[in-house]
């Protein structure tokens, strides 16, 4: 089997920019990346070069509300996307939402517990 790590954890919180700063001073980490997310939301990647937490949040005005400290999903960085999915398919999960754009190719699936997974390739 190839080599996989934990890339990122997506949590919903009540104010992206607020915890980011919090995170950055906290931590010594970096903003990554910062713009729009799904659902007219944004989304801040906070992290060194290795990993990061994405902390999303939705417009006050949005009609859909999250709790705050909702986990989102769990990002896996593997070395081959194809591979990953063939295992994950074969064991009789659908993955959905894949997308290739920079930097990287990925698709997503739930597990049987309902856990949103992430995979994810740069290569």
């Amino acid at each position: 089997m190839t080599k996989s790590t934990l890339e990122h954890v997506n949590v919903t919180v009540s104010n992206p920019a607020e915890t980011a700063q919090r995170l950055t001073d906290w931590f010594g980490w970096k903003v990554r990346w910062h713009g729009p997310a799904k659902n007219g939301g944004t989304t801040y990647h906070v992290g060194n070069d290795d990993a990061y937490v994405a902390v999303y949040g939705l417009p006050k005005e949005h009609d859909i509300r999250l709790p705050a400290g909702r986990l989102n999903h769990i990002g896996v960085l593997v070395e081959d996307l194809d591979a990953a999915e063939a295992r994950i398919k074969a064991s009789g999960l659908h993955t959905h939402s894949h997308a290739d754009y920079e930097p990287g190719r990925r698709f997503y699936f739930d597990d049987p517990d309902g856990i949103e997974f992430e995979v994810v390739s740069y290569a």
